[in-house]
């Protein structure tokens, strides 16, 4: 006889594959909000990441570079297998940090423009060389291979009855033009290439075999060749050398000696960033050039050799300049799929081509690297990641997009990157705050996870593992080798607003959280309710054993609510499953 009350409906809902950071105001169930040290390791399980390392400490890194092992840069010393090199690297804050390009077994030290062999660490030196005469400076016409000789005749008018083979220096014309007499034709043949031996003790000492270095020849020379001699001023090729002669092209009537000093160089252009390709060093450089001059251009170096730049034969060989048309600063480069790229904010500039008789640059306007973000460039699986102003980008060989969706509106800025294995790790600093954040985006998995972070100079993949250099002085490992750095890592998941899109008036009953958590891990479960602000405790949790269990957790009655798991140690949760009751759209 009595009244039956029909039950409200319940309904269940389990997540158990979990989604990564999505810091966005809709979300999937499965993402979270915000969160610290998760990793996708354990994928689709909930899991804090792995413990990390410490390899250095009380160490000056100012570069990075993976070789057979870890290679870096520590004041003025190059480090390798902890063999330490004094190479007397700059210390100063304007050289800092390094760039270390790798080339070979070579490694070069830039701004310092410095190498050395890490297969034989005894060679190391500077890529650049020059000398200044402090004797007097013999210049003597010759061949190529420095064979010295006197032409017979110095004159404008053709020679009667000359001997066979012998040499005439045609004066009627500008410049003057070596010519020799042939029996046979009866003729006098044009010598199409001359050259001039410059002697002075050491003058060749640095030098190698078709070098490309410039030449300056001072002013006001009293000589009567002078004119001759200031036309040699400018880069040439040294075709052959001694300790102290070079052999260069150029026309010269006679031996003639002068007091005055003469300067021979070998530079390397000043660039802003610099990346090997088909073993040549590609650089760039947008500003004041050696000279003072403003320059926007790209440099190749001589193919093999990482020390000349102005070589100019006509080979294949042969170094490489050009200019560009785009403004604004270089902000980053990288060689990408075989060619080099070469990258300001708004433009991307491509070098296709495989000698300079081909070289072509290709420009395109699209998102490039953002100004002090040229540590993000980092290849992962063949496509190239990378930080522009507004996102994370993803270059094929096509045209970048956008793959940092899930990071929000949060801007950030100052990014150092590195690949390892199926991951792309990137270290920002967000640009209100100024707190600096780690984010990993898993590539295979499409996942960003977020770890702590910390001033990051440098990161380097280097075999299995991830190398940290820090400002404070630490090389950290981020997969855990090393010394013992974390005891046990700190975490937490926060989940988007549960409840919010509800159109009746459901309420959650109950969360049933299944997890396992190792000996001396624990978990803390706190609500927020109705965006309060405030997070109240729903339960303390600590691990006995390693087996898993249902947590119950029953929150109170609310529009909406944030669920937050904080832990310390390890962990995985296999699954949350949320209890609903049903509702009405009455209030």
């Amino acid at each position: 006889m009595y009244p039956i009350l029909t039950a409200s409906a319940e309904n269940r809902q389990t997540i158990d594959v979990f989604g990564g950071y999505n810091h966005n105001l809709r979300i999937n169930e499965n993402e979270f909000y915000d969160m610290e040290n998760l990793t996708s390791d354990v994928y689709p399980v909930l899991s804090p990441r792995k413990a990390r390392g410490l390899y250095r400490d009380g160490v000056n890194v100012q570069g990075m570079t993976a070789k057979d092992s870890l290679c870096y840069v520590d004041g003025r010393f190059f480090v390798m297998n902890e063999y330490r090199v004094d190479m007397g690297l700059s210390t100063e804050e304007s050289d800092c940090p390094k760039q270390l390009i790798s080339m070979g077994a070579y490694v070069i030290i830039l701004p310092d423009k410095k190498y050395i062999n890490t297969a034989d660490l005894s060679d190391y030196g500077q890529i650049e060389a020059e000398v200044t005469t402090t004797a007097p400076v013999t210049f003597t016409p010759c061949k190529m291979d420095g064979t010295t000789f006197t032409p017979d005749y110095i004159q404008p008018t053709q020679p009667n009855e000359p001997a066979n083979m012998a040499l005439w220096m045609d004066t009627s014309v500008t410049p003057h033009s070596l010519r020799q007499w042939s029996e046979s034709t009866g003729m006098w043949t044009s010598i199409a290439v001359t050259y001039v031996k410059i002697q002075s003790a050491s003058i060749g000492m640095p030098f190698q075999e078709y070098d490309g270095v410039k030449l300056s020849i001072p002013d006001g020379l009293t000589a009567a060749t002078a004119e001759q001699l200031k036309a040699l001023d400018g880069v040439a090729i040294v075709y052959a050398h001694g300790d102290d002669f070079i052999t260069v092209v150029g026309i010269l009537d006679a031996e003639t000696t002068i007091e005055e000093a003469v300067t021979v160089s070998r530079k390397m252009p000043k660039m802003d960033f610099v990346v090997e390709n088909d073993n040549r060093l590609w650089g760039c450089r947008y500003g004041l050039n050696n000279d003072g001059e403003v320059v926007n251009e790209l440099y190749a170096s001589k193919l093999g050799d990482f020390r000349n730049w102005q070589c100019y034969m006509g080979i294949s060989t042969d170094s490489y300049a050009v200019s560009l048309g785009s403004d604004g600063q270089f902000t980053g480069a990288i060689a990408h799929s075989g060619y080099p790229l070469f990258y300001k904010e708004n433009w991307m500039h491509k070098v296709f081509g495989q000698i300079p008789a081909n070289f072509q640059v290709q420009t395109t306007a699209c998102r490039g690297v953002q100004k002090g973000c040229s540590g993000s460039l980092a290849i992962v699986n063949e496509i190239l990641y990378y930080k522009s102003q507004h996102a994370i980008c993803a270059y094929d060989g096509s045209l970048p997009t956008e793959m940092s969706v899930a990071l929000g509106d949060t801007q950030y800025q100052n990014a150092v990157a590195a690949a390892h294995g199926n991951k792309y790790y990137v270290s920002m600093q967000e640009t209100m705050t100024g707190k600096h954040v780690m984010l990993v985006y898993d590539t295979a998995k499409g996942l960003w996870h977020k770890e702590s972070g910390v001033p990051v100079l440098q990161l380097c993949s280097c075999r299995e593992e991830l190398y940290c250099a820090a400002k404070d002085g630490k090389i950290f490992t981020m997969l855990g080798s090393g010394d013992s750095f974390e005891q046990d890592v700190r975490w937490f998941a926060e989940s988007s607003m549960i409840n919010a899109s509800t159109p009746e008036r459901a309420y959650l009953k109950r969360i049933s959280i299944r997890m396992v958590l190792e000996p001396g891990s624990s978990v803390t479960i706190s609500a927020q309710y109705d965006s309060c602000g405030a997070w109240e405790s729903l339960g303390f949790f600590t691990g006995t054993d390693l087996r898993s269990f249902t947590v119950p957790v029953r929150p109170r009655r609310c529009d909406h609510l944030r669920l937050r798991l904080e832990g310390k140690g390890k962990a995985m949760v296999f699954s949350i499953t949320k209890s609903m009751s049903g509702g009405s759209d009455k209030p």
